[in-house]
């Protein structure tokens, strides 16, 4: 990935045609590209999320999140390059442990809202569920790494933790779910 763009405005994209990493050009509505455009949004929302006020932990966890998005933006721009280790996994597996150690057991579905970096958080995890099953169908047309595949998935249950964790933290709570008899 030495390539980097010194102009925007490239013209190329003009004829409903998208460059890969590795030089070759698809569809804009290719698979891979809608694969690649979810992960960019799910990275951009994270983004977002980090303009609030967060506690440092949160917003360092955040960064190296923001960081891994790009490089499996990247290895999805180039058809067989692999930059999402398993390593990337058990990272997220490990942070999701050290984050749930301190919440209360759920009783009740949770209903996306609290406090406004909370309800980021919850938007970002939507947007992370879009991009893992974007990208699982990508892997039904073509091999995608299991490893990026599995980071989506665990990005998205830290993502609803971490909801949970910043609704605690300033001074929220869970917002729950509660059963209504139907009229």
């Amino acid at each position: 990935m030495a390539t980097r763009l010194s102009r925007i405005v490239t013209r190329t994209g003009d004829d409903g045609s998208t460059g890969l990493g590795d030089g070759s050009r698809t569809r804009k509505y290719a698979q891979r590209v809608a694969a690649m455009g979810d992960v960019d949004e799910l990275n951009s929302t994270i983004g977002l999320l980090r303009t609030e006020s967060l506690p440092a932990e949160i917003d360092q966890d955040l960064s190296v999140i923001q960081h891994d998005l790009f490089d499996l933006g990247g290895e999805l721009s180039i058809p067989g390059h692999v930059m999402v280790l398993p390593t990337h996994v058990e990272r997220l597996d490990a942070r999701l442990a050290h984050y749930n150690a301190d919440l209360p057991r759920l009783a009740e579905f949770i209903l996306p809202g609290g406090v406004r970096s909370a309800a980021l958080a919850h938007v970002a995890r939507t947007i992370c569920r879009r991009a893992e099953r974007q990208v699982v169908a990508l892997a039904d047309e073509e091999t995608v790494n299991v490893a990026a595949r599995q980071y989506l998935n665990r990005l998205s249950d830290l993502l609803f933790v971490l909801a949970r964790v910043l609704n605690r933290t300033q001074g929220g709570g869970d917002v729950l779910w509660q059963r209504r008899d139907k009229v």
